[in-house]
């Protein structure tokens, strides 16, 4: 499934949640912790609340397949 980058300035909580996702693995390609992403998204933004980060950081990989992978657990790429 390809899907079209999520919108920093979208409307929508869950597609400003994933665009800092993607654009904070870009930022550090040897991946980040799960924790560590979660704890730098809610950073970048007070309003998101913390059970939404979660749950769109659970599911990055399997709504951007050809943008994020696991290769261990708790640990999230950018694929380039």
């Amino acid at each position: 499934m390809n899907r079209d980058a999520p919108d920093i300035n979208s409307a929508r909580v869950t597609e400003r949640i994933e665009a800092t996702a993607l654009r904070l693995l870009e930022e550090h390609p040897e991946g980040l912790r799960w924790a560590d992403l979660n704890r730098m998204i809610e950073e970048s933004d007070p309003t998101f609340h913390p059970k939404t980060v979660n749950g769109c950081v659970w599911r990055l990989v399997e709504r951007y397949p050809d943008r994020v992978h696991k290769p261990s657990k708790g640990l999230f790429r950018r694929l380039p």
